[in-house]
């Protein structure tokens, strides 16, 4: 039986990421959640697992949907992890156990995963690449087909893609990682996408900004030049859907505030400047004409490295309120490359930063810097994992104090996520 206490401890020695998962539509679906030993040498599968063993205890008393919000949460098992009874303490409407390609399929597996899909538990076969024997013993009870596709060959990927389709299974690549991989997969029937292909700053020629962001940036540059509130409400006005946005999103428990707020010069005055700015920012990256805004990945992405940022800030400057509001303008600035399909140092031309937001955004350098690195590191936790530990130091921060903080980043980014749902 699981000693909760012994792996609780333990969860404090691994790291924890999530990895977006998109639909055909480039709308949030789903996040693969990471946990990774904190050595900085090779990755160990075993080590890597008893990580996912030790988080699934911790996450039972924290609470899955902190980390996920209302999106679904991929878990790697392997058959320790499938033959053990703590796997049921995982939430079977919210999870997704995938079955790592190293797990040796015997009969014993194949009869526990269908108990575990009778009690309700939906699988995915991670990493296929080919209709192995050990594929087709699992095949019926699984729903889920994941594909790398990095480095596959094309006539590989075309192959498995049809063979699954055919036999009625959602297939979902992983490592996507350019628009064109995006592309080839759409056009091959992929269901799900993982990857960070939606962040890279292409550079697009002659994108215009929507009238939505063109009325942001007027409004960003109001607060910068501390016009009057009036000037500022008439502006809003100007977009009706961005004002109900407004009302929509300061009445959300992200924002704190104790009453309703039903009008937008009331908005304004217990919002403040500095809330204004930061709700804004945030908006930049949501398409109000769009039924889903919210489940844009990019907002989610900004909004979690703004919130990490910040709290980052606060727990080595405590009492600094102008450290973290800067750090949270550089976490949600670190991917308007990609939001308007510029470079970054053409955004920082048209929009007036401190020198200390720009030295980070251009070159990741100095305390902003570091902190911009730390939550990119996490992202790519597969990649940078040797890099986490050394700039985690140099941040005076633990793995515990950085496990707890990516917790708050991510719930606050799940309230900012479902506001308009």
């Amino acid at each position: 039986m699981l000693d909760f206490s012994d792996q609780t401890q333990r969860a404090k020695e691994f790291f924890l990421a999530r990895q977006p998962i998109l639909d055909r539509e480039q709308s949030l679906v789903a996040y693969e959640l990471l946990f990774r030993d904190a050595a900085s040498g090779p990755a160990e599968v075993g080590d890597d697992l008893a990580a996912t063993a030790a988080v699934i205890a911790h996450a039972s008393e924290l609470g899955m949907e902190n980390v996920i919000g209302e999106s679904l949460g991929f878990v790697n098992a392997d058959a320790t992890v499938l033959m053990s009874d703590f796997v049921n303490f995982l939430p079977a409407d919210q999870v997704v156990l995938e079955v790592l390609e190293t797990v040796k399929v015997t009969p014993q597996l194949v009869q526990r995963v269908a108990e575990l899909v009778e009690a309700g538990f939906v699988f995915a076969l991670d990493d296929v690449v080919a209709d192995s024997e050990d594929v087709q013993k699992l095949l019926p009870l699984v729903k889920i087909i994941k594909i790398d596709v990095m480095g596959m060959a094309p006539e590989t990927l075309f192959r498995l893609a049809t063979r699954f389709s055919q036999a009625g299974k959602t297939l979902l690549a992983e490592k996507v990682e350019t628009q064109e991989q995006f592309q080839h997969c759409l056009e091959l029937g992929f269901h799900y996408f993982q990857g960070y292909y939606f962040a890279r700053p292409g550079i697009l020629s002659g994108k215009k900004l929507l009238p939505s962001q063109l009325t942001i940036m007027q409004l960003m540059s109001l607060i910068m030049t501390d016009a009057e509130t009036r000037a500022i409400e008439t502006c809003i006005k100007q977009d009706v859907s961005l004002g109900l946005t407004l009302l929509r999103l300061v009445n959300t428990p992200a924002f704190g505030l104790s009453q309703r707020i039903d009008s937008l010069g009331q908005a304004l005055v217990l919002l403040g400047r500095r809330q204004l700015q930061r709700w804004l920012q945030i908006l930049l990256y949501a398409d109000p004409g769009r039924a889903r805004t919210f489940t844009s990945p990019l907002l989610a992405l900004a909004a979690t490295r703004g919130k990490l940022l910040e709290l980052i800030a606060e727990n080595i400057h405590p009492g600094e309120r102008g450290v973290a509001d800067t750090a949270f303008t550089v976490g949600i600035m670190s991917l308007m490359d990609a939001l308007f399909g510029s470079s970054m140092d053409k955004i920082l031309q048209q929009i007036s930063v401190a020198e200390a937001v720009s030295a980070a955004l251009l070159d990741r350098s100095g305390l902003y810097g570091d902190m911009l690195k730390l939550a990119e590191y996490i992202e790519r936790i597969e990649d940078a994992r040797p890099l986490l530990l050394p700039t985690l130091h140099k941040l005076g921060l633990s793995i515990e104090q950085l496990y707890q903080l990516e917790v708050a980043a991510f719930e606050w980014s799940n309230s900012i996520s479902s506001a308009a749902r």
